[in-house]
């Protein structure tokens, strides 16, 4: 067993291989620990030496894994049996840290108990960065599903039924809006709070007099841990604050050490909070009786210095959170700038990085340095420990609070002590094992409101030299002209980078598989192989693959390149409309660029099957030729001259993929960005010369937009791919990686396309919009909205007061028809149909709605699905509804 512990804590020349090895040593430990010896884990050292491997060693390992849920669970019931304990703190508060870093590094939704009944097993600080951390996941990456969706009210009053706590407007006004509007209501009991702090306050004040005046009996500790009320131990520390004055010598600290020891944690943590509530109300009372501010806020910071520093009596990274929970009080931040900015705390973060190395610490040779239990911890958590440390620190347990400090200072318009407080800790974040999340998620959930200097501030958190970023990307977020675009050249090698390192190889297959097929069909390298960055295409091999809003932290090369483009793009000094305007452009021009910049044909019209009316240009976009007069365009600003050859594809292969990687790539963006795209693509489709050219026949037009719709992959292999065909392969790439929570969005698109005119447009909205309703069948309400509005533009074309240039037969459309039939039997199977399948009675209802206003021969066809039992034979044998004789 000793061999085993060496193995584990040793360092190795080996990186990855020596990583994987110690997790397997650690899992042989743990086993060993649990089966061999069930006792054994139960000792607090050999309990405490496991939390620090798990926290300081294997956190990102078990985040690579996709097992930190699993981790986070299991701790949890640890911390609950902990919490209550008198004197457990060191075990306590590094199991507490390990989970905040657990809960933090989760960046898809999840449940908040293993069980999934009652009240959560977390702290009240834990439950707070559970909230906090649900914000930044539901405004980054959205909602994935919809009995998520459903889940997230039980979740909140799982989380907040042991929680007092209200978040401050500023924090809300930053929250997604279904999480602001759940928990705005909630009524804030400080005033509460206080009020019973000035009812306590003479006794207290008198107990703590005994206790803590420097020369108490010191008999009397056990008679105040023994026979004083709990309700009146929880204002121990505003006491002794309170009796300070702004002077440490006025108390007893040796005595407030022993009493807080005897405590348990969450003891302490509930006289942390409590005590910063009347801090700050005492600061209000001294500045109305006419006290300088700067005054009050030195001794402040003073006596905190006290409490954390110089006597080392309270955890300071509970207390910096307590500090930023009340940001709505104007004080409260300021201190919090003010203990960042102290020397004392920046000397324990400087040993702290001198004694730990760099944070690749498995490249290291030799024994890890380790610090004296007392330094390392400080005296509240060392007490009467005699378990040495190995990688815990004090200084380690802010690595998780400096990221939510920033959080804390941007929502309040803090962005000068934000930029300065990572100027400082930047190196020291460094260490943090979740930076990159941290950088990629607060540019999206800031994004639009982050000054320049401040983005570039957060960029340096990032060791510059690891990350995969284009090679141009420097010299565009430094450029003195923020207002210029980057040229289409640059959107157009990010989109290479992810062709190459994140898009599925094509496995040597002489055609694309459909878009849509992409992002549900294919597979990419299980964990744990990391790719090759100098591979071209074909052999980007096979993790496999999730939607963006399912995965972790990056942890293959795979995830890494796509994360390190989204934070491009979010780091941008332009606006999303340009950032959208030229990938949709690349998009739009792609195969007539690729051939020929690879000298390859220019799309000749000689095709079989090919008549003069179809669009027979390479090129897609505006200038589609029907005829001679229409020359294919070219794109300026993009050179793709080598991008053939870098991927390893043919050009039609290579313009299928990048299309791909635009939609996979905007899926991940804010929601800004999709706004934007839901524009372009309307505009584009609405611009189309073909669509606006009167000249041309009905005949001639819908003979083009079934071609154009046409499966775009195959398009690409005769070179007559057409612009309406590359967008709508480009929305369907988007629909495919977009969470569910953020579909409700792509109705915009419809928006902007009606009013429908004419059944070429009818067919566009339905080939946009139609595979996203099979998906939908398990969320009745948006697959009734989605519906509705697809019934909507059939009404603007064959509605009764439809006025059409040329009369179209409603036999055009069956298909249409057969489409809507088939998908509602989906709908009401809740899956592939079946031969008892059956539509909903809502979903008869809102056809029957719709028919009334639509011409008696489109009617007809729909007679089938309504609520009316004598037309309609599902209405008949319907169970739900109502039957009359």
């Amino acid at each position: 067993m000793a061999t085993l512990w060496l193995a584990i804590l040793l360092p190795s020349y080996v990186s990855v291989e020596a990583l994987k090895f110690r997790i397997l040593l650690c899992k042989l430990l743990l086993q060993h620990l649990t089966s061999r010896n069930p006792t054994t884990l139960t000792k607090p050292g050999n309990t405490i030496l496991v939390f620090e491997i798990l926290n300081y060693r294997f956190l990102s390992l078990y985040r690579y894994q996709g097992k930190s849920k699993t981790l986070m669970y299991d701790v949890t019931k640890m911390i609950s049996t902990l919490k209550g304990k008198r004197g457990d703190h060191r075990i306590f508060r590094l199991a507490e840290n390990l989970c905040m870093n657990l809960i933090l590094s989760l960046r898809d939704f999840f449940s908040v108990k293993r069980e999934g009944k009652g009240p959560t097993e977390f702290t009240e600080t834990l439950n707070r960065i559970t909230i906090v951390t649900l914000a930044i996941i539901i405004k980054t990456r959205g909602i994935g599903e919809f009995d998520q969706l459903l889940y997230l009210q039980t979740m909140l009053e799982q989380i907040l039924a042991t929680s007092q706590h209200t978040w401050s407007e500023k924090t809300l006004r930053y929250f997604p809006s279904i999480l602001r509007d759940a928990l705005s209501g909630r009524m804030d009991k400080r005033g509460l709070a206080i009020q019973a702090w000035q009812q306590a306050e003479t006794t207290v004040i008198n107990q703590c007099t005994q206790l803590l005046s420097p020369s108490a009996d010191p008999t009397y500790v056990m008679t105040y841990i023994n026979h004083s009320f709990p309700q009146h131990r929880q204002y121990l520390c505003a006491g002794a604050w309170i009796l300070m004055h702004g002077h440490p010598e006025n108390i007893n600290c040796t005595n407030l050490g022993r009493v807080l020891r005897e405590f348990s944690p969450e003891e302490v943590t509930a006289n942390i909070y409590t005590m910063v509530d009347v801090l700050l109300h005492h600061i209000h009372l001294e500045l109305q009786r006419g006290h300088p501010l700067q005054d009050l806020m030195l001794k402040a910071c003073g006596n905190l210095s006290v409490f954390i520093w110089t006597h080392e009596l309270l955890p300071p990274d509970i207390l910096l959170l307590a500090l930023i929970d009340r940001d709505d009080n104007p004080h409260a931040l300021r201190i919090v700038i003010n203990l960042l900015d102290s020397k004392e705390l920046q000397q324990r973060v400087k040993l702290y990085l001198i004694n730990r190395g760099p944070p690749e610490h498995w490249l290291s040779s030799g024994p890890f340095k380790r610090v004296e239990l007392q330094k390392a911890l400080g005296n509240y958590l060392s007490w009467k420990e005699r378990y040495p440390t190995f990688f815990d620190d004090i200084a380690a347990r802010l690595l998780p609070i400096i990221p939510l400090i920033i959080y804390r200072l941007i929502e309040n318009d803090a962005m000068d002590a934000a930029d300065r407080a990572l100027q400082v800790y930047s190196t020291f974040l460094h260490c943090y094992p979740l930076n990159f999340t941290f950088v990629r998620d607060i540019l999206a959930y800031f994004y639009g409101h982050l000054p320049g200097k401040l983005i570039l501030r957060i960029l340096n958190i990032l060791d510059i030299k690891k990350i995969p970023f284009s090679e141009s990307f420097p010299q565009h977020i430094n450029s003195s002209n923020a207002a210029m675009c980057p040229p289409l050249d640059y959107f157009a090698t990010l989109l290479l980078g992810l062709v190459n390192h994140v898009i599925p190889a094509l496995n040597n297959s002489s055609k694309c598989a459909a878009m849509g097929d992409f992002a549900n069909n294919s597979t990419r390298a299980p964990h744990g192989k990391i790719q090759a960055t100098s591979q071209p295409g074909p052999t980007n091999s096979s993790e496999g693959q999730k939607p963006y809003y399912q995965m972790q932290d990056p942890g293959t090369f795979t995830q890494l390149t796509l994360e390190t483009a989204v934070i491009e793009l979010l780091s941008l000094p332009v606006s999303p409309s340009q950032i959208v305007s030229s990938l949709v452009q690349i998009v739009v021009h792609i195969q007539p660029t690729l051939v020929q910049s690879s000298n390859g044909l220019h799309g000749a019209p000689g095709s079989s099957g090919q008549g003069s009316i179809l669009p027979t240009s390479p090129s897609g976009g505006s200038s589609d030729s029907l005829g001679a007069t229409r020359t294919t365009p070219s794109v300026s600003g993009m050179n793709t001259s080598n991008f053939v050859s870098r991927s390893g594809y043919t050009c039609q292969q290579l313009s299928c993929l990048l299309i791909q990687a635009c939609g996979l790539l905007l899926a991940q963006l804010p929601p800004e960005f999709h706004v934007q795209l839901y524009v372009e693509a309307a505009r584009i489709i609405k611009e189309s010369w073909w669509l606006t050219d009167a000249k041309r026949s009905v005949g001639e037009l819908e003979s083009a937009v079934s071609y154009a719709l046409l499966d775009p992959t195959w398009a690409a292999q005769d070179n007559t791919s057409t612009a309406i065909g590359n967008v709508v392969a480009l929305l369907h790439a988007f629909f495919c990686n977009l969470p569910q929570e953020w579909l409700e969005g792509t109705h915009l698109i419809i928006k902007h396309l009606r009013p429908v005119t004419s059944v070429a447009v009818l067919r566009i909205a339905f080939r946009i919009m139609g595979p996203l309703l099979p998906r939908l069948a398990n969320a009745h309400t948006l697959f009734s909205k989605t519906l509705s509005l697809l019934l909507n533009i059939l009404v603007d074309v064959f509605g009764r007061n439809s006025q059409l240039s040329t009369p179209i037969e409603a036999t055009e459309i069956t298909d249409l028809i057969d489409f809507l039939h088939h998908v509602i039997h989906y709908e009401g199977q809740g899956g592939p149909v079946q031969a008892s399948s059956k539509p909903r009675s809502e979903i008869l209802a809102l056809f029957g709605r719709a028919a009334e206003n639509l011409r008696p021969d489109v009617q007809h066809l729909l007679s089938h699905l309504n609520t009316d039992a004598r037309s309609s034979i599902y209405a008949a044998t319907h169970p739900k509804i109502v039957q009359t004789p």
